[in-house]
């Protein structure tokens, strides 16, 4: 009987211990570690698509189809080391190497209440806006250069460009592209009250989409150095670029807004990556001079 209340003892005694070695752990060395709850084990929703363009480098290399059956194992390893040297050779020859910069800016304030699209020019403080822009961008141009500026068909949006250019150096080039009107993308999401017929978004959405494949993508492998374009269009355009760009839900394009004359910076990295500088930045305005 003594043996076993000696046992009982132990065994109370050895559960003490433990137990106030875990609480010794837990009180002192814990607290000293930092830990991100939320994102412990966290898996993103949706993962970032490295070819969204289709122009990653391994999608852009001829895949080698040479088989191997009948070869003895030698033979087969120095192939797949030969192989694996060409292609990484292609691959290097297909990848980017410098970083694309576009600058797309809302035209400024028009006459949104005339009858005809050909009078909905720029009103007085829109040409002020636009003037203002051109001011930023040439302080933004310190150190690069711009090399093509595009605009829409739009009458408020030739006006915005040109004042914007008598800002600029004179010898960059214009190019018009009725794909850069605006419209409405897609429906957008939740719902707007008012009501629109389905073939506006049927015809607009897929313009628009052309529009973002057109001048959205990573710099060519022949392009050594980092270019700059100024895309002077509509909001809703600009909005569903933004979306697209960076992967997030395009019909997410109507929940936020964008002043006459903001611009918004998107850099486009030789791998593919895409980050906003700054969107529908306006703040080199004075406030009385801001309309949306």
């Amino acid at each position: 009987m003594t043996n076993f209340r000696k046992i009982i003892t132990y065994a109370a005694s050895s559960v003490c211990i433990l137990g106030s070695g875990v609480y010794l752990k837990d009180h002192f060395i814990e607290k000293n570690t930092l830990k991100a709850a939320w994102t412990t084990s966290y898996e993103p929703s949706v993962k970032w698509d490295h070819n969204w363009d289709r122009r990653h480098p391994e999608s852009l290399t001829k895949p080698n189809r040479r088989s191997s059956v009948g070869q003895n194992l030698v033979d087969q390893k120095n192939e797949n080391s030969e192989k694996k040297t060409t292609d990484d050779f292609e691959i290097g020859k297909k990848s980017s190497k410098a970083s694309r910069h576009l600058f797309l800016i809302r035209h400024g304030q028009y006459e949104i209440n005339a009858k005809d699209k050909d009078l909905m020019v720029l009103t007085p403080l829109g040409r002020e806006q636009a003037e203002l822009t051109g001011i930023r961008l040439s302080e933004l141009t310190q150190n690069f250069k711009f090399n093509k500026i595009h605009h829409s068909t739009m009458i408020r949006a030739i006006e915005t460009a040109d004042i914007i250019r008598t800002k600029l150096p004179k010898d960059i080039p214009v190019h018009v592209d009725p794909l850069l009107c605006e419209g409405a993308p897609i429906p957008p999401e939740p719902p707007v009250g008012h009501w629109k017929p389905e073939f506006y978004f049927f015809q607009d959405g897929s313009r628009i989409e052309a529009a973002f494949r057109k001048y959205f993508f990573r710099a060519p492998p022949e392009q050594l150095e980092d270019s700059y374009e100024l895309v002077v269009c509509h909001a809703n355009v600009i909005r569903y670029f933004f979306c697209r760009a960076l992967q997030f839900p395009a019909e997410a394009w109507l929940r936020f807004g964008l002043n006459h004359g903001s611009i918004t910076h998107i850099v486009i990295r030789p791998d593919g990556r895409v980050a906003c500088k700054f969107l529908g930045e306006s703040g080199y305005m004075p406030i009385t001079k801001t309309s949306s």
